[in-house]
């Protein structure tokens, strides 16, 4: 564990904590301390230097435990979990599992980080969470034989968030085609699927989340300045360590069916939760110029069913970025 990691574990209740017994329990200097200190703001975390007091956090901060919460998993995911591991941070959780190897079909390996550096979102945007803001894992799996729609696996995985959610008595959340969760017109997360297709035949693919649990002030105000989607949360009340379980146990529950059964099982919930139904959206491909139509739903294959001037298309969610307008 690194120093940044335990004085953050010391400061995680939210009390007021002295320079000089922060420095005496890490075994280093008070500047030191101010060192790492300043190491966290960088990455999010809001320390409030108190002169001649200390330090504290400006709100308290669930850290996740490993232990705890592979204890935690039911024992259908137990029976299916060939790994699990939890970073302090990585670059993406998506990325380290890609980089994988020897995967057995039917299991499946967990990585969660408390904070990424270059978390990734559709399309190379980035994904930004500071550290202990929400949720950063990802679930791999490997389909042998492989789905024959791998590109509707990404709303599969919307479904089982939402029964994750579900389960915590978090309602209200919905999808936006292909790959996005929001609650109250803000964005709650999102999804990024990626495959990778063995010399076996198999696919071995990573699903990866983001999801917001506490958005701290600052973010929510840069990314409204920016003009990008204003995030949204759970709240501070919600535990990450129940949050990360369900969303474990539902995504690995997910694969498995998507596998046997592909997107049927999931269909309809996702129909349900269809943030952009019969609304006005901007479709924009490649190399064409944007359209305007109305979201008519999905097809059996996931694509996105929209109504043109010329008629109503199916869209694939790898050709076409995709937004609501008024």
């Amino acid at each position: 564990m690194t120093r940044r990691a335990q004085l953050l574990g010391l400061l995680a209740d939210g009390s007021l904590h002295s320079g000089e017994v922060l420095a005496c329990e890490l075994g280093v200097t008070r500047a030191a301390v101010a060192r790492q200190v300043r190491s966290l703001a960088r990455r999010g975390v809001a320390v409030e230097a108190i002169a001649r007091r200390g330090y504290q956090l400006a709100a308290p901060l669930e850290l996740l435990d490993a232990g705890r919460l592979e204890a935690a998993l039911s024992p259908a995911t137990h029976a299916r979990l060939d790994r699990f591991e939890l970073h302090e941070e990585l670059p993406s959780t998506n990325s380290y599992l890609l980089a994988a190897t020897g995967l057995a079909a039917g299991r499946c390996r967990v990585c969660l980080a408390e904070l990424q550096s270059a978390g990734r979102g559709r399309r190379g945007r980035t994904w930004l969470a500071p550290l202990g803001s929400g949720l950063c894992l990802s679930v791999a799996w490997l389909f042998d034989p492989p789905p024959s729609d791998p590109g509707a696996l990404s709303l599969a995985a919307g479904v089982a968030v939402l029964r994750a959610l579900r389960r915590l008595g978090v309602d209200g959340a919905s999808l936006k085609w292909p790959n996005d969760l929001y609650r109250d017109g803000g964005k709650l997360g999102g999804i990024l699927c990626e495959l990778r297709f063995e010399a076996t035949g198999s696919a071995y693919v990573v699903i990866g989340l983001g999801l917001n649990v506490c958005v701290p002030a600052a973010l929510d105000g840069a990314i409204a300045a920016s003009g990008g989607v204003r995030p949204r949360d759970l709240g501070a009340s919600t535990s990450r360590h129940v949050l990360a379980v369900a969303l474990i146990d539902e995504l690995a529950s997910a694969a498995a069916t998507f596998g046997e059964e592909g997107l049927a099982p999931f269909a309809a919930e996702w129909r349900n939760a269809d943030a952009l139904l019969d609304r006005p959206v901007r479709v924009q491909a490649a190399s064409d110029l944007a359209r305007d139509g109305i979201a008519r739903g999905i097809d059996a294959h996931g694509r996105l069913r929209v109504e043109f001037d010329t008629g109503v298309e199916s869209l694939t969610a790898g050709d076409v970025t995709l937004r609501a307008i008024a």
